[in-house]
């Protein structure tokens, strides 16, 4: 039986953040050149075998692949984008963007780095073309997050937790903080994937920080029946 992914939680980066006593004004979480953690643990990491039969057409290695992926790239969605509407239809064109570029990855950081990198360029791509109404006006669902593969009740509770946070902060902020904390995207990458200034993406890092604290603090504690 092939070996599962090596996950690095996506709840992490959450709680990391909240962890921080005040909103950094220096350059020490926003360096410009951070050390991908991602590409530190791929290089003790052996290369899973699956993925260069998906790149060679075994549908089965692609398959396997995709199923353990699905939950980590519909999360990652969701904490991109407020409401649930088009969460399903943007995380199938990102596991088809995955598929289809099987051949391409080369093992350089992790395969779930790689896959959240291209599900969060699907992602915007696939808003630009759905844009119909601002993200302030449309409804939001109370469904929160997919739970992944025997994930414990209380790992799903916090997910939860999480987006209905993020829902309440500027849309701007919440992509500059996700890309940053959870896809691990350093401040240039996200200017030039959002097409601002590396001083606009700082900014929305120390205002985003803030406010999801703020909004934290003030928070009810989850109860148990949330957690079922």
């Amino acid at each position: 039986m092939d070996a599962a992914l090596p996950v690095t939680p996506l709840t992490a980066w959450f709680q990391q953040l909240l962890a921080q006593a005040a909103p950094s004004t220096d350059q020490g979480s926003m360096s410009t050149d951070r050390r991908d953690p991602h590409v530190e643990a791929a290089a003790g990491e052996r290369r899973d075998p699956r993925v260069e039969a998906a790149a060679a057409g075994d549908r089965a290695a692609a398959e396997s692949l995709l199923i353990e992926l699905l939950p980590r790239v519909r999360n990652l969605v969701r904490y991109l984008i407020r409401g649930d509407q088009d969460v399903d239809d943007i995380a199938q064109e990102a596991l088809i963007a995955i598929t289809r570029g099987f051949s391409g990855y080369r093992g350089d950081g992790t395969l779930t780095a790689w896959a959240d990198r291209i599900t969060a360029r699907v992602t915007f791509a696939q808003l630009r073309k759905r844009r119909r109404v601002s993200d302030e006006q449309r409804p939001v669902a109370d469904l929160s997050a997919v739970p992944g593969p025997a994930e414990p009740p209380d790992q799903y509770a916090q997910r939860r937790q999480m987006v209905r946070l993020l829902d309440q902060i500027p849309a701007d902020q919440r992509t500059a903080l996700v890309l940053h904390h959870a896809v691990g995207m350093s401040v240039p990458e996200i200017a030039r994937e959002l097409e601002v200034s590396r001083e606009t993406v700082r900014s929305r890092l120390r205002l985003g920080k803030s406010k999801l604290r703020a909004r934290h603090a003030t928070a009810p504690a989850t109860n148990e029946g949330e957690r079922r």
